[in-house]
């Protein structure tokens, strides 16, 4: 846990700059992708992922310490070579595992948050879920475990396989010449985030593009046909907590809803988007028919909650780098109670964001679980060790944090009468 929060301490600033730069280059040009809502909340979907994983929150049914000491037909020591072979045994792992989370249902659960953004962006790329809590596809780095791939060659390159996943999340690098051919490249993986008929279920591929090639669900991107990006069934919401569990609801219905125990009992390994014969009919749910011809989503804020769900995250991504670089000092279960924290915490603003007036509620709730926290540890997690008066500090913020929902909630969408910012 400690060492993978210190790494996620070193890679947050760094994302954090590309997205801004990314924004200012969009600005520069005069073509925004990047709306400030969007990015938000593909950021705090990338917070509370952080966070589930710092703290340990998902277990793999086989993990591949277990299958490199039982199955291991020889060992090697980890020389460059191993650490090349091992790199490319996980690009495989990652592209079938990708794939059948497109095409499996009950799998496209854990990976339509990801895909939730109606932009391409480098801040969409944060979209990472928390609804995986089991890891079923470990069986897939077997190769690397038959010829004895040492554990920590793995656990070293398995998160810098997923960062250089980040890059190419971008609708400003075109085509890239020589190195379509065998990367993943932003204009392949515009392809793979596309909702056009001619675009669904491509490009899988995370790092080589080869293995799309070779197992036929490679797509090049057309300029006949400009991609557009979301899923079918938009999930209306800001939230990401909700987002991540959209689908997975969906067929907890559906299954109900069946009038037969087959398909009660096979709707979960359907092809993703499968529902029993009149559904659509009899339970019907908002569905994009026509990918060019759609309203986005919550687009038309006021500025101030525009500057206000900005502000509630920087602010939580300093709780969050608090949290990341004091684990082993906050020690467990505190860590689990931060953590449920953070996680209520961008509940309630990403509800706010909606313009949900519930968001009171769960405001309420965190105001009085921050209290609650404060006075039964003396203050918040240690912190006064490092800031001598952020007991203050931190009231002062949860009581200015509530009173804006509130405002909010009672005043601007109650009226209705600010002036909206149509622009992004």
């Amino acid at each position: 846990m400690e060492e993978y929060g210190k790494i996620l301490l070193i890679a947050m600033p760094f994302f954090l700059l590309l997205i801004f730069i990314e924004r200012g280059y969009g600005y520069f040009k005069g073509i925004n992708h990047t709306p400030v809502m969007d990015s938000v909340s593909s950021i705090s979907s990338g917070m509370t992922n952080a966070v589930k994983d710092a703290l340990g929150l998902s277990i793999s049914i086989i993990t591949y310490e277990w299958m490199v000491s039982n199955l291991a037909i020889f060992h090697i020591k980890a020389t460059i070579l191993t650490y090349i072979v091992a790199f490319f045994v996980i690009d495989f792992y990652g592209y079938w595992g990708h794939r059948w989370a497109h095409e499996i249902n009950f799998f496209w659960n854990k990976h339509a948050i990801h895909h939730s953004s109606e932009e391409f962006n480098l801040a969409c790329a944060l979209r990472q879920p928390i609804s995986s809590f089991v890891s079923l596809f470990t069986f897939l780095l077997l190769p690397a475990a038959l010829v004895g791939v040492p554990a920590r060659v793995i656990a070293i390159l398995l998160p810098i396989h997923l960062f250089l996943q980040f890059w190419y999340h971008t609708r400003y690098i075109g085509k890239m010449g020589f190195l379509e051919k065998f990367l993943v490249t932003p204009s392949h993986h515009r392809v793979h985030h596309a909702i056009n008929a001619e675009y669904m279920d491509k490009n899988h591929g995370q790092i080589f593009i080869f293995w799309d090639k070779w197992f036929g669900t490679f797509q090049e991107e057309l300029e006949s046909a400009p991609p557009v990006f979301g899923i079918t069934r938009p999930a209306h919401t800001w939230n990401p907590i909700k987002i991540n569990f959209q689908h997975l609801w969906l067929l907890v219905k559906d299954a109900y809803h069946a009038e037969s125990l087959k398909d009660k009992l096979t709707i979960w390994f359907k092809p993703t988007g499968w529902r029993p014969k009149d559904f659509d009919d009899k339970y019907p749910i908002a569905k994009i028919s026509d990918v060019y011809h759609f309203e986005k989503y919550g687009h038309q804020h006021s500025r101030l909650l525009k500057l206000w769900s900005v502000i509630q995250l920087f602010i939580t991504l300093g709780l969050i780098s608090y949290l990341f670089g004091n684990i082993a000092s906050i020690g467990m279960p505190h860590i689990f109670i931060y953590g449920l924290f953070i996680f209520l915490t961008v509940y309630s603003y990403t509800e706010l964001m909606d313009t949900r007036k519930s968001s009171v509620f769960w405001e309420i709730i965190r105001y009085l679980a921050s209290i609650g926290i404060i006075f039964y540890y003396g203050d918040w997690f240690g912190m006064n060790r490092v800031f001598a008066y952020s007991n203050w500090i931190l009231l002062a913020y949860f009581t200015v944090s509530l009173f804006m929902s509130f405002y909010f909630a009672f005043v601007e969408f109650k009226n209705n009468q600010t002036t909206l910012s149509y622009g992004n």
